[in-house]
This record gives structure tokens, sequence and C-alpha cells, in this order.
């Protein structure tokens, strides 16, 4: 049974950085394209960034650009979000996604499997 554990959210004030884990099982991790979504109170969640089964193509969110960067480590079935420079409009529940498919990575719809989130709230 395929399973995604989320690690690492908190409490930060602006300006600050936090890396958000992820840890997978139960499925082939490696042929898996993995995604992190957030979802802010009373909106839709909304794609932060993906990554390839292999690591070599990522893709972001416009407004995370040059701040956030999404990585894998195929050996420990783990996806990482390094977040830097975070901002009050990134508060918001962060979860990871996985999906065997190789388009569309930035359409909730495309996943197959969800972890159950990890809150992170940045202050001003």
């Amino acid at each position: 049974q395929a399973q995604l554990v989320e690690f690492g959210g908190g409490s930060v004030q602006a300006g600050g950085s936090l890396r958000l884990s992820c840890a997978a099982s139960g499925y082939t991790f490696s042929t898996y394209a993995m995604g992190w979504f957030r979802q802010a109170p009373g909106k839709e969640r909304v794609f932060v960034a993906a990554i390839n089964w292999s690591g070599g193509s990522t893709y972001y969110l416009d407004s995370v650009k040059g701040r956030f960067t999404i990585s894998r480590d195929n050996a420990k079935n783990t996806v990482y979000l390094e977040m830097n420079s975070l901002q009050p409009e990134d508060t918001a529940v962060y979860y990871c996604a996985a999906t065997r498919q190789i388009y569309n990575l930035r359409t909730t719809k495309t996943y197959d499997y969800w972890g159950q989130g990890t809150q992170v709230t940045v202050s001003s």
C-alpha cells in the first residue's frame, strides 16, 4: 500500500527558511514523478513544484521560482522542498504527491498518491 509522509513543517518569520521532506513507501518510488502542492485556508489546493522520476526535470509555480527548490533522493525514497525567503503568502498546508504520469504535473488530478500534509506558517 502506497504511503507518503511529510516532515519539516513549522512556523517561521518572513525571510526564513524551511526544508520539507516526504518519505515514500509501498511503491517503486524511482518510477514516479513527485509534486508538492499547498492549500491555504478557504482556497483550492495549488501546484508548487514537481520533479520527474530521475530528478532531471523540475517545474515551479512562478511565485516560488528562485526561492524554492525541489529535489529527490531515489536511494532514500524521499523528495524534498527547500524553501527560502519565505513570505506570509506561503502559509499553507503543504502536500506531497506521486504520479506515474510524465505530463500535466501541475494538475492535482494527475497524481495517484497523496500525503497527509504538513503545516507551514510564515509570520510577518
